[in-house]
């Protein structure tokens, strides 16, 4: 499950979810400069480009935001671009400032690594953003992905930008995906899924259990104590923006979770949703 970039020639390893083109890219919660929260949705009706990198005073990020500035004055108000990195927004801001970074958004990951982890990027032995450049239809749509292999090399802006023309042509695909990729708030009466609506969702996961009908749970195993308490930190920062939280039962090097809706007293649809993010997630473990 583990995905590698290197540094130098030495390997790095990449947590988080397993995104790929055609999928809705999830939602992300990141920190402007003025300290305000922003997400993903606060851009709806965009088309995105997303580029992330490590940290904004080394010389090859420093490139990255300031070609980025000169691309974005050459756009139409239809494409935004996003740089996206784990220096302090204070670090930020004086960079934007110095170099006159105004024509695409820096913002700051620092706070609960939440980009990161959504968009698979977070590089989990240093902490830091991996280089990438990753383009958003109108409809949140994933239509290009390019992560950069050697973490010191530039990105491939020709190639990005054909593939933005493509995206521009074309700019609001929609798919059919058989399971959303966002949990819905529990209001009112919330019933358990049908048995049938259950036995339909359930085949889409690999290697759960059902429980009595009403939870579903799967057990994974590390190497070690801190591998599965890495997991667990993971799976945190997901349940919590997705107001789902499941259960976690942590024994040195096995994790085992368990999903349940409890106000529906059974399974409901945000159980499953939970399920294939936390399968999602590119992490070293084996279902014990």
């Amino acid at each position: 499950m583990t995905r590698g970039i290197t540094f130098q020639g030495g390997a790095l390893n990449l947590a988080g979810r397993m995104l790929k083109t055609g999928m809705t890219a999830p939602d992300f919660k990141v920190v402007a400069q003025d300290l305000k929260e922003v997400r993903l949705a606060d851009f709806a009706g965009k088309i995105k480009v997303i580029t992330s990198f490590p940290s904004i005073d080394t010389k090859v990020c420093d490139l990255q935001v300031k070609e980025f500035n000169k691309i974005a004055a050459g756009l139409s108000s239809d494409v935004l671009i996003l740089g996206i990195s784990k220096d302090l927004p204070f670090a930020q801001q004086r960079f934007c400032e110095a170099f006159e970074i105004r024509n695409i958004k820096v913002l700051s990951d620092y706070k609960t690594g939440s980009f990161g982890i959504n968009f698979g990027l977070l590089i989990r032995e240093l902490n830091l953003l991996a280089r990438s450049i990753i383009i958003l239809d109108k409809n949140n749509i994933i239509r290009y992905i390019q992560i950069v292999k050697e973490l010191s090399s530039s990105p491939d802006y020709q190639e990005a930008l054909s593939r933005l023309q493509v995206v521009i042509r074309d700019p609001a695909l929609t798919v059919n995906e058989q399971i959303p990729t966002h949990c819905k708030p529990c209001e009112g009466v919330v019933s358990p899924l049908s048995a049938q609506e259950r036995g339909r969702m359930f085949s889409q996961l690999k290697e759960w259990q059902l429980i009595e009908d009403k939870k579903i749970a799967k057990e994974f195993k590390f190497k070690d104590f801190i591998e599965a308490k890495y997991f667990l930190d993971l799976i945190s920062v997901i349940a919590e923006e997705q107001g789902h939280h499941p259960g976690l039962n942590l024994v040195y090097n096995k994790l085992k979770i368990t999903l349940a809706t409890h106000a529906a007293g059974g399974l409901t649809e945000n159980d499953f949703i939970m399920a294939g993010i936390i399968d999602e997630l590119a992490v070293d473990a084996a279902s014990a």
